[in-house]
């Protein structure tokens, strides 16, 4: 094991002896951390936090924290993490409360850059990027391989869909349907057309991608129809796609409702 003499590692902490703990890191009771993590200079770890493998936490973040609620009176939650992350410097995720799922859940393969913070209750998925100082409120879920630019903010209990992709400095209150690009604040929140360059990147077919464009046209661009008529049409004109059924799913389970208005396209 590699840990500089520096480091303070609580002797009830579980590290692997392939993991690597920089200068005057902190890693405190009730830590599990895998194989092949890198540990960095005066990084944070502490809580019920289990981290798989192959992770780097970044030098000043603050790994497993108490959740920001005024509820919470020290019950034991949890924060579990997955394998192959990049969580960058100043990076603060924080435990679950009672009151939510008791549990804060980061998948594998994201990437966290500077100054993002995940509250507490959230679920992020995989393959999720979020840019320098995006911030998820309380209960949030983030679906695989989402991207959200920098200085964004997303309110408690907002859900993100699968490979959506929000631009840098929106204000998200509502839900944000999977495979679609959007930016902006509030009630100013657009959708501006199919993620079709991250959709061929991640190997969508063409022939979905171009239903998922047809679909986009139905829900986003026909004002004259209410949400449920243009969901029916959707899966009328459009069946036997799984993408556009998990677009019009996620509008029909929207507890928050989900963003609907257009903006001026990107395609």
């Amino acid at each position: 094991m590699n840990i500089h003499p520096t480091a303070v590692i609580d002797p009830e902490a579980q590290v692997h002896a392939s993991t690597t703990v920089g200068p005057y890191a902190v890693i405190e009771k009730g830590v599990v951390i895998g194989p092949d993590c890198v540990v960095c200079p005066h990084a944070v770890v502490t809580g019920l936090t289990t981290i798989g493998a192959r992770n780097t936490i970044g030098s000043f973040t603050n790994i497993g924290g108490p959740p920001q609620d005024l509820k919470y009176n020290n019950e034991p939650t949890r924060l579990v993490i997955g394998d192959d992350n990049q969580i960058r410097e100043y990076v603060s995720i924080h435990r679950g409360t009672p009151g939510g799922h008791g549990v804060t859940t980061v998948g594998s393969g994201n990437l966290l850059m500077a100054y993002t913070h995940i509250a507490h209750d959230c679920v992020v998925g995989d393959h999720v990027i979020m840019a320098n100082a995006a911030t998820l409120g309380g209960h949030v879920e983030v679906a695989d391989r989402v991207i959200i630019g920098g200085l964004t903010a997303v309110h408690q209990f907002v859900r993100i869909g699968e490979y959506a992709y929000i631009g840098g400095m929106s204000g998200l209150s509502k839900d944000v349907p999977p495979y679609v690009i959007m930016a902006g604040i509030r009630n100013q929140m657009r959708v501006t057309g199919i993620n079709r360059i991250g959709l061929r990147r991640s190997g969508f077919t063409a022939d979905d991608i171009k239903k998922l464009g047809q679909a986009y046209k139905i829900i986003f661009r026909s004002p004259e129809l209410l949400l449920q008529e243009a969901l029916a049409k959707t899966l009328a004109e459009i069946p036997d796609c799984e993408p556009v059924a998990k677009l019009v799913n996620f509008f029909a389970t929207s507890k928050r409702g989900a963003v609907r208005m257009a903006g001026d396209d990107e395609e």
